[in-house]
Parts: C-alpha cells; structure tokens; sequence
C-alpha cells in the first residue's frame, strides 16, 4: 500500500487535495486557464489503424455519458491514478508485429498483451465502465524524446488535460511530460480526431513499446 501511495504523481496528488477541500466545502472548482488545456486547431485524418478499430469493435467509438451530469470528485480523479496502474501492471507489453504481424492494430487486449495504445484503450473502456463521460477520455497521439508515435490517453478535467500512459504509472498534466503533442480524439464526438500541432503535418512512425524487464517503464 505504501508503495501505491508514493507513485502518486505530486500534480495529481494536489488536485485530489484540492477537489476534496472543494467537496467538502460544497464549492465548485475555480475556472483553470486556458495553458492547462492543449489547443486544437481544427478536424485532422484519424490513424488508420483507428478507423478499423471502430469498424470491429464500434461501441467503443460511440458517445457515452453526458459531461453535464459527471461529478467530478476527488474520487473521480483518483481512479485516473488507479486504472493507470492497474492497466499498466496487468498488461505485458509487445509490438503489432509480434503479436498480430501487421504494423499498427488497434484493440482493447483480451490476451493480457498489446502495445501502447491497447493499453490506453483499456483505459478509456474501464473508466467509462465506470461512469466517466466517453468526451472526458480521449485517444491522443504524440510523439515521444525520439521521435517516434506513442499512443495516450488525455483526461480532460477541470484541472486541465492529465495524462494516464504505459510508459509511466504517474498521471500528469499534459505539459509536465516531454512529448510533442500530434492529434487526439475530440470530446464532441468520439469518431473525430483534431490537430494539435498544425507544423507537424507527417503521422508519426510506429509506436514505441515499453520496456519492464528492469522493473521501470521506460521506452525500448
């Protein structure tokens, strides 16, 4: 338990603080500016992995919930930090080519393996599972130190963007991590990709997959 505790990302760790002040207070949230949140820059061509993604599994690519109704409590926020690591631990990790053997498949895991954006799927799946609105959990696509894609997931919350990925059982905000952010699902409707990075026209190369042997997750 002690272990769980101090992987806490200190950012996360603050806004819980915050929210359950502001719950027990029965006060909403203050409104964040806007350098919390990522900005888009208008509709952009989805992955193409993703487009078979919801021609096989077509529920996943549908709205769920209305962000009207979602309370977004200190609860809440702390199941980022959980599924995170949950889904990061029961995972192994391998690439589409050794486990499908085609470059890029896109598919929530069902055999415990996958690559990084099976692991954000799952994510999405879970937390929606468990009442978070599909426009609060978007499928993003960056690249990382080297250049290379990496699929994440982005928890749009009054916080700002937190960011729930394989290659680390933190949850931050966008801006803390060292990625160069390439296009995400939009929150209005599921099936919809925008830009976020309107000079960087060229979809990122085959993504990277983590490496566990040492017991860290970093990038192999």
């Amino acid at each position: 338990m002690r272990s769980v505790v101090l992987m806490l990302a200190a950012p996360l760790a603050l806004i819980v603080s915050q929210q359950t002040r502001a719950d027990e207070a029965g006060v909403r949230p203050q409104r964040v500016v806007r350098s919390l949140f990522m900005q888009e820059y208008g509709p952009v061509a989805a992955p193409p992995a993703f487009y078979r993604f919801c021609l096989e599994d077509p529920a996943e690519c549908r709205q769920h919930g209305a962000v009207q109704n979602f309370a977004e409590t200190a609860t809440r926020l702390k199941q980022l930090q959980e599924i995170n690591l949950q889904v990061n631990h029961s995972i192994l990790p391998e690439t589409d080519i050794e486990h499908y053997g085609i470059e890029d498949y896109w598919t929530i895991p069902k055999d415990g393996r996958g690559d990084c954006e099976d692991y954000a799927l799952l994510k999405r799946h879970i937390l929606i599972a468990l009442g978070w609105p599909s426009s609060a959990l978007l499928m993003t696509v960056v690249r990382i130190e080297n250049g290379e894609g990496h699929a994440a997931l982005t928890a749009r919350t009054n916080f700002g963007d937190l960011i729930l990925d394989n290659r680390t059982d933190l949850v931050q905000p966008w801006y803390k991590t060292a990625y160069s952010y390439k296009m995400r699902q939009s929150s209005y409707n599921p099936k919809i990709w925008v830009d976020l990075d309107p000079n960087d026209d060229v979809l990122p190369a085959p993504i990277a997959v983590p490496d566990f042997t040492d017991g860290s997750i970093t990038s192999r």
